[in-house]
């Protein structure tokens, strides 16, 4: 019987083990393209986008805080790199990624990454769904061929081969579940194709057209820059802007990957294991990255959970780069574009356009906004606009909410009984509940119900104090908080308390 078990339990782990390999693989090959196409991007050599994906990969899988999350290469940070490389050239981007690994580990040490939790579920889902636009859109590159005159768009029986692949890959990802879930479909789809095209000798484009990939192991040096003032002045605001789009996108992407595996992550770790990552990435002559939220969804849905396959994906990036490069140099980019066309579908939160019209008014603008402003401009923007948007209508619906009662009292005093949040929004309004010409001579304000929330608020307790005073009536303020009297008694503020 322990026999059984034990030979149950070895089982058990051994399927788990390639289940993880096989999941690190599938990610693996879906990096390789994105990366490539970034390092373009940032105008700066393809390697440098593999070995990025190798460190920061490998090292976030090993020491970040969210198992089954993959990282790389993001092309969310080389858009806003792109000027510093025209201007300053591909060593200044060097000691960029090593100053914006330094402000995130820095970010992930102070804590910081609990502020994830103050974006809005409608930002998250805007956010997803621009994405998955941006995934799906970017696929299209593909179907351009280089022309006399620049990219220009496939026609004729190219078109329809390549559009007959990617469609074929795209079935195969979506039945054979159905069938078999022995394999990861996305790797099926992606091997299968490539061998029917090798054996029927189609003539596809592949992998090695984008770029040749073969290289050695990357070499530690120091970015060739002047270490002096001068040089800071131009790296850090890049620096910033790499570390906060990168934060941004991982820590939304370590929000969605707790959604699907229904566990926890521990945010700073992972901040600080991706400011390890790029700093290391940076020390070796490679581009900065952060999590990437497609191939994170082919890892979750090829069964990658733990760093196993996170480490997988990562050392099979520098695998290619050394030994492995004619083999994947010949995978056709139509394999890769229907599993990201997959990816992109599975991304999109279907669920928030049926709910568009069920959801508060404010919200629904929430979730659009995010969704086109990711498209147009950039992921920080978006979720900056998004909360912005949010937190405003919170304000107002919070301000709305305030109310007051009042009641007289047997010997003639006047009692004001406010109810809600005394905050910048609602002050005007507490403010226009009192009428100190017209009132009784001894005035109340019973503040139970009341939460002074900021300045504003003891301002403008402060200001309706002055105004029954000058009248020459008497208002005190009975059953203050804690909270309160401290808040008034740290900004010097003097009330009459009955």
């Amino acid at each position: 019987m322990e026999s059984d078990r034990s030979g149950s339990r070895r089982s058990f782990r051994s399927s788990l083990l390639r289940s993880e390999l096989l999941a690190g693989i599938t990610s693996s090959f879906a990096l390789v393209p994105e990366c490539i196409a970034f390092a373009l991007v940032a105008r700066v050599n393809p390697l440098a986008g593999l070995y990025g994906a190798f460190f920061i990969c490998t090292i976030t899988a090993l020491f970040g805080g969210r198992p089954g999350m993959i990282s790389g290469a993001a092309g969310s940070m080389a858009v806003v790199i792109v000027a510093l490389v025209v201007q300053h050239g591909s060593q200044y981007l060097f000691a960029t990624v090593v100053l914006s690994g330094i402000v995130m580990m820095v970010f992930g040490a102070l804590r910081l990454g609990k502020l994830i939790r103050m974006v809005p579920h409608p930002v998250m889902l805007g956010f997803v769904n621009g994405l998955a636009i941006i995934i799906a859109r970017a696929q299209f590159e593909h179907f351009k061929v280089p022309g006399p005159q620049g990219p220009q768009w496939m026609h004729g029986p190219a078109l329809a081969l390549m559009a007959g692949l990617v469609a074929l890959t795209m079935a195969i990802v979506f039945a054979l579940p159905r069938v078999t879930k022995a394999a990861p479909p996305a790797l099926v789809a992606i091997v299968g194709v490539a061998l029917a095209a090798q054996l029927l000798h189609l003539p596809v484009r592949t992998l090695g057209d984008m770029a040749h990939i073969a290289g050695g192991l990357p070499t530690f040096a120091l970015p060739a820059v002047p270490f002096d003032l001068a040089t800071l002045k131009i790296v850090l605001p890049y620096a910033v802007l790499m570390a906060m789009v990168g934060l941004l996108e991982t820590l939304l992407t370590l929000n969605l990957t707790d959604d699907v595996t229904a566990t926890r992550g521990r945010p700073d770790r992972e901040c600080v294991a991706l400011g390890a990552a790029n700093v290391a990435s940076g020390l070796f002559g490679a581009m900065g990255g952060c999590a990437m939220i497609g191939q994170t969804v082919i890892n979750l849905g090829s069964g990658g959970r733990a760093r196993i396959s996170g480490v997988t994906s990562g050392v099979m990036i520098l695998l290619y780069i050394l030994f492995l490069s004619p083999l994947i140099e010949r995978i056709p980019l139509a394999a890769l574009v229907g599993v990201m066309f997959v990816v992109a579908a599975q991304t999109f939160a279907w669920g928030s356009l049926r709910v568009l019209h069920k959801v508060p008014r404010n919200d629904a603008v929430v979730i659009v906004a995010v969704t086109i402003i990711t498209v147009c401009t950039d992921l920080a923007t978006a979720v900056l606009c998004g909360i912005v948007i949010a937190s405003l209508n919170f304000a107002w619906q919070h301000a709305r909410e305030f109310r007051c009662e009042t009641r007289d009292t047997a010997s003639g005093e006047r009692v004001y009984v406010p109810r809600g949040t005394l905050f910048f929004a609602s002050t005007t309004h507490f403010q226009t509940l009192f009428d100190p010409q017209n009132d009784a001579a001894h005035v109340t304000i019973d503040c139970a119900h009341l939460h002074v929330a900021d300045h504003s608020a003891i301002a403008a307790l402060e200001a309706v104090q002055g105004r029954y005073e000058r009248a020459g009536k008497r208002v005190a303020f009975a059953h203050l908080s804690p909270r309160c009297s401290g808040l008034l008694a740290r900004a010097e503020v003097e009330v009459r308390v009955s």
